[in-house]
């Protein structure tokens, strides 16, 4: 019951920063989702609904590369691999959305690889 209920949690959350948070054209959102064993980055414009671009550790090029690491290891690397991605379609700036999680761990490691990597936000 405990995890049914922070699962909810999340949702809530996620939905309540989702009002303020949307991506554009000019400026895409970046949203992190966090599973048990996999961590998903996607760049995305709601204006039209598209995904720009997207890396997780089920990426067929990124799964022999988060091999043996931790997780926060893994995050990091997925941070690297969706800012290079962005990169080279043109995007430069995009808006955080850290999806209802808590802002540390591997959420934070995400983002200071994706920062790292070349994305302003």
């Amino acid at each position: 019951m405990a995890d049914k209920s922070r699962s909810v949690s999340r949702i809530r959350r996620h939905e309540r920063i989702r009002k303020a948070v949307a991506g554009t054209p000019e400026r895409p959102r970046l949203s992190v989702f966090r599973a048990l064993s996999h961590i998903y980055a996607q760049v995305i414009d709601d204006e039209a609904g598209n995904t720009l671009v997207s890396a997780s550790t089920i990426d067929t090029d990124l799964r022999a590369k988060v091999k043996g690491l931790n997780k926060t290891e893994q995050a990091k690397l997925v941070g690297k691999a969706v800012a290079e991605r962005a990169k080279a379609k043109g995007i430069e700036k995009v808006v955080f959305d850290r999806g209802g999680f808590r802002y540390t761990g591997r959420v934070k490691a995400l983002a200071d690889a994706a920062r790292a990597g070349g994305l302003d936000f």
